[in-house]
């Protein structure tokens, strides 16, 4: 009989697959469980990073999840919770989409997420993360260049990954399984890149929370869009850009969005190459989105 049975533990999701959870203790031990009904309820399913409270089951029999406490971030995309540092996996190929790599950046920073940019495949191009750093430097985002084949560029960005839990995202094919291979010396599964259209094939099907040498890593499926985001007020993006915000008041209009308005500070810090222009201009296709997304909110 399971001593634990019938008593409440506390422990943390690291994985679920068909309706069935994989809660670890502090203590390391593993316990099946599943979700009660009152969740589905409640509009609130457990996400892997979730921090429970369950009653394990007895002998073979799966237990339950109780409790599911208050999360500190949420991604819906991949669906994880309590995440505080999002590493971006870009590479030379397939071809870096910094767009979608700002509309990430977005999301951490409205959730209070550190985030990390990890440049794989520099074997192919090592000057990519040189470019990319110069991108990224005005906002203070750290920028690591990495060959997860040639095992360089690895320990500066192992560092920089512990004391938090961390999530792996970017594009497909850009190596994110083969980079936490490296990183943590495991063996999950990875693909070969799609010659024919140059994008990544998806080899993580499910999200999983690896733990290994004081580092907490989630694997998640690759993916190159993300929805728009209707509940965005357009007025609000801007402060998701730290780059922008030493020069908060000194634009001709108080209101100003820096989207091409006279006596635009920020304009001006780009044209003397004191921010990035390129990603003052892939802000301003997002402001757009974003106000097209604030026009359908009520749709």
């Amino acid at each position: 009989m399971n001593e634990q049975a019938g008593k409440r533990l506390r422990g943390r999701l690291i994985r679920g697959i068909g309706g069935f959870y994989t809660a670890k203790t502090e203590e390391g031990e593993c316990f099946t469980l599943r979700c009660r009904k009152k969740f589905r309820h409640q509009g609130l399913s457990p996400l892997t990073g979730d921090e429970v409270l369950f009653t394990p089951g007895e002998g073979e029999k799966h237990g339950w999840i109780e409790e599911i406490f208050p999360r500190k971030t949420t991604c819906l995309r991949p669906p994880v919770a309590n995440v505080s540092r999002l590493v971006i996996v870009l590479a030379p190929v397939p071809e870096a989409d910094l767009l979608l790599t700002d509309r990430l950046i977005s999301r951490a920073a409205a959730q209070g997420m550190e985030v990390i940019l990890a440049v794989n495949k520099s074997d192919l191009d090592p000057s990519l993360g040189t470019v990319i750093a110069g991108e990224y430097a005005a906002a203070g985002i750290p920028v690591f260049s990495v060959s997860a084949r040639n095992n360089t560029g690895l320990e500066p960005l192992r560092e920089s990954m512990k004391g938090a839990l961390c999530c792996f995202t970017g594009q497909s094919g850009a190596g994110k399984s083969t980079l936490l291979n490296a990183l943590l010396g495991l063996q999950l599964e990875t693909g070969d890149l799609s010659r024919k259209i140059a994008r990544g094939k998806n080899t993580t099907r499910q999200t999983e929370l690896i733990e290994k040498d004081g580092l907490q890593v989630m694997d998640t499926a690759g993916f190159s869009l993300l929805e728009k985001e209707k509940l965005l007020a357009p007025e609000k993006l801007k402060e998701r850009y730290p780059e922008f915000m030493q020069y908060e008041g000194q634009c001709r209009f108080r209101e100003c969005l820096h989207d091409r308005e006279p006596g635009c500070a920020v304009q001006a810090a780009a044209d003397a190459g004191r921010i990035s222009l390129r990603r003052l201009e892939r802000y301003r296709v997002l402001l757009s989105e974003t106000r097209e997304g604030w026009k359908e909110r009520y749709d």
